[in-house]
């Protein structure tokens, strides 16, 4: 539990990570702002309107007079605002640019030095990784889309500042306020359980996961030892969750084990991340992931099976 009590700015707090970050530094007494325009979701934060320490405005984040006046006296900022995925960014490309980067370069500009920053970016700037080597936080940023060359652009503008932590997040899964179920593992588990069959490409792609729960108990510790940590990227994932897309099926086929899994030799994965991540910067600093795959799974397949009626509208 936080001892000390803050004045926290989120953009695009409404939203997957955001909605689950919010929340839990609202019931922790910060006084928690949020600024989302609600583009995905209008219910995700229903449940802190009544609290005191949260407000709220449905503003566009592109808005420099909104986030000027509201950035004033805050302790912390946590830009989440963003164009998140591929095919997301490469349908709009230039307000791509303008959420994903303009929007960073703007929120530094107008912060003042003291104000603490915690940015939350994507390891899939590294791209296409070495088949026999982890990639740390020293290994070259190779981008294969324009979603994570903005992200690497903004990152690098917020490592020009002081007072920031940086993270560079693994694939997120698990259940949000703000539901996703187009990111990897929740889209295979929510087709796993309908379509009780996947067809999936080249399946020995490798990647990094972690449950939504430890992004959330990372940024808690990145605010409990900011001065211990600042100033530093770190990667942040479930070490033990550095798998292949094949063995994440057969994981899944665990909990549903109906599921056939087709692999097509055919045709290339669009998405071409392929690598293994090293976790062990921030696990020297203190803090571990926790939440397990197999956990996250059988979450999945609980959930959805009360949500299955529900229409979730995704980023794309």
């Amino acid at each position: 539990m936080i001892n000390k009590k803050y004045k926290i700015l989120i953009t695009g707090g409404a939203g997957y990570l955001g909605s689950m970050i919010a929340t839990k530094l609202v019931l922790d007494g910060h006084e928690v702002t949020v600024i989302d325009k609600l583009k995905y979701s209008k219910t995700s934060l229903l449940h802190l309107f009544s609290h005191k320490n949260f407000y709220f405005l449905e503003q566009d984040v592109l808005n420099k007079k909104i986030i000027q006046n509201e950035i004033k006296n805050k302790d912390y900022i946590i830009p989440l605002a963003a164009m998140v995925g591929a095919p997301l960014c490469d349908k709009y490309p230039v307000v791509a640019k303008k959420l994903n980067v303009d929007a960073i370069k703007n929120i530094c500009k107008i912060k003042k030095p003291k104000q603490k920053i915690i940015f939350l970016t994507t390891n899939s700037g590294y791209g296409v990784g070495e088949k026999n080597k982890f990639c740390d936080e020293n290994s070259p940023l190779r981008p294969v889309s324009l979603y994570g060359r903005t992200k690497n652009d903004a990152e690098k503008i917020v490592l020009k500042q002081k007072n920031f932590v940086a993270f560079r997040l693994a694939t997120v899964f698990g259940f949000s306020y703000r539901m996703r179920t187009d990111l990897l593992v929740n889209f295979m588990v929510l087709q796993a359980l309908t379509k009780k069959k996947i067809k999936i490409f080249e399946p020995n792609f490798r990647r990094n996961f972690i449950h939504i729960k430890d992004v959330v108990n990372a940024i808690i510790f990145s605010i409990n030892n900011f001065d211990k940590i600042k100033n530093n990227i770190f990667n942040l994932g479930l070490s033990n969750a550095n798998i292949t897309k094949i063995q994440l099926l057969k994981k899944i086929k665990k909990y549903v084990p109906k599921l056939k899994i087709e692999i097509d030799k055919s045709k290339s994965d669009p998405d071409k991340r392929d690598y293994f991540v090293s976790n062990k910067k921030i696990e020297k600093r203190g803090f571990k992931a926790s939440y397990s795959l197999d956990l996250g799974i059988k979450e999945l397949v609980k959930v959805y099976k009360y949500i299955n009626n529900i229409k979730i509208k995704n980023n794309y």
